[in-house]
């Protein structure tokens, strides 16, 4: 076994890229270093290296990547039952052996393939636990109402649990959050993650191949539902019928709802009454734009997912000071700044995060945020291509080129997953977006010139003024 893993490690590795959209920083930081110290009753001891400690080994569990590299390991190997340790070196040698048994009820943590399968039929971000959140003031109630819901969910109190604020702070990393606390304590539980968007799309394609009874057993089967952004189903009639009926079936049936918005329900214009009343027979929670304080530990949260050890705390204060207006905001120029450091080489500074950031700092408030269509659009214009060419299946140079760089702007400018990105991309599969964004970051490597592109895209066109 621990010879195929030796083998097979650079296969492990790219499907923690590509099927848990594990960052390369990520892998190259924390994950390819692992060495294994033995392969014993079916569990492979893997130890971080002297560097990392008992810190590597803490942001490895506390971040979920454990899992995430077990189970590539399950799938290489095609067996369910191996299962692994991490720790330091030191706790294996044989001088601790007598105290093994102790390591393996800490760390041996009891991984369900059913759990990860669970996770991926529910539509969930892995990145979208509880564990990655960060709390303050402006979060602290919808936080502690979704633990609770979580903890005991279906109870009339909190059903359906209506989240509202404005867009990026949070809404859907707290409805996810939920979700995969319910997993962990029983994956058996039918769980779906879908937006309003989504649903719509469901029904109008149920409709043009007449299997509506295939949609309404979809949506109804579920023992928990969470529906992201339901003020966009405004104006859409059939779309309202539809989830007012499910809404009636679930309540019903005593199964958990969860819904987000970015206004309460009685701020909902155009909102069907019925709907609406529904929507206040839980409590509303709302959350708040963060205050300075946990803007600082959002950016360090992020700086150290990403594997930024080395940013210098005047560069989060710099951004903390002057984007306030959400999350998004915050982690996007996050992004912005890395990833121009990465591609000029150079190292993450006060001025450089001053220059990098200076056409989206403004004295007014702007609420820019990077998304995959600001991308799409942008890198649309700044090439002369339509989008719809970008979103089809034309394989001409200049049109290949213009879609694999929207795929790498998107991977390393949002929180996008790769096959979301796909999605946005005309239906593309991971895999696909995956070997595009591996095309673009040879051709900055190898053609200046491109990267002058890239660096013009990202600089000065995804800003307000770009």
């Amino acid at each position: 076994m621990e010879q195929i893993i030796k083998e097979k490690w650079d296969d492990i590795l790219h499907i923690l890229e590509t099927d848990y959209d594990v960052s390369k920083i990520i892998i190259d930081t924390w994950i390819r270093t692992l060495e294994i110290f033995k392969v014993e009753d079916n569990t492979v001891y893997f130890f971080v290296d002297e560097k990392r400690g008992k810190h590597g080994v803490d942001y490895l569990h506390k971040k979920g990547y454990d899992i995430f590299l077990l189970s590539a390991i399950r799938e290489i190997l095609n067996d369910s039952e191996v299962n692994i340790i991490i720790d330091e070196k030191e706790s294996f040698l044989p001088h601790n052996e007598g105290n093994l048994d102790d390591i393996e009820q800490k760390l041996h943590r009891q991984y369900s393939e059913s759990y990860y399968n669970a996770v991926k039929r529910s539509n969930l971000n892995p990145k979208y636990t509880f564990e990655n959140f960060i709390v303050g003031d402006s979060n602290r109630h919808a936080y502690a109402t979704c633990l609770a819901v979580a903890d005991l969910p279906c109870q009339d109190n909190f059903n359906p649990l209506f989240i509202y604020g404005g867009s990026g702070l949070g809404k859907t990393h707290l409805m996810q959050s939920i979700a995969h606390y319910i997993l962990q304590n029983d994956d058996n539980t039918n769980v779906l993650y879908t937006t309003s968007e989504i649903f719509t799309n469901d029904i109008i394609d149920a409709i043009q191949k007449n299997k509506t009874d295939e949609f309404r057993d979809k949506y109804r089967r579920v023992d928990v539902l969470l529906i992201d952004d339901i003020q966009e189903i405004i104006g859409r009639e059939r779309t309202q019928q539809e989830f007012f009926n499910t809404f009636n079936y679930l309540y019903e049936a005593k199964k958990q709802i969860i819904i987000s918005s970015d206004k309460p329900p009685k701020e909902i214009k155009s909102l069907e009454e019925r709907l609406r009343s529904r929507f206040e027979w839980g409590v509303p929670i709302d959350i708040h734009a963060p205050d300075y304080e946990t803007r600082m530990a959002i950016l360090r949260n992020k700086a150290e997912l990403n594997g930024l050890t080395d940013i210098p705390d005047s560069v989060f204060n710099y951004i903390a000071e002057n984007i306030v207006s959400n999350v998004r905001e915050l982690e996007g120029a996050l992004n912005k700044i890395s990833v121009y450091a990465k591609l000029m080489n150079l190292n993450i500074t006060e001025e450089l995060a001053k220059d990098t950031l200076k056409d989206l700092i403004s004295k007014e408030p702007t609420n820019v945020v990077i998304t995959p269509d600001l991308i799409l659009s942008t890198v649309a214009e700044h090439m002369d291509i339509s989008i719809e060419d970008i979103k089809s299946k034309k394989r001409s140079a200049d049109i290949a080129v213009a879609r694999q760089l929207v795929m790498y702007l998107c991977r390393n400018l949002t929180d996008r997953s790769l096959q979301s990105i796909g999605d946005t991309i005309g239906g593309k599969d991971h895999a696909t977006v995956y070997c595009s964004i591996k095309k673009i970051e040879d051709k900055i490597k190898e053609d200046p010139q491109f990267k002058t592109t890239v660096v013009d895209v990202i600089i000065k066109k995804l800003s307000p003024q770009g």
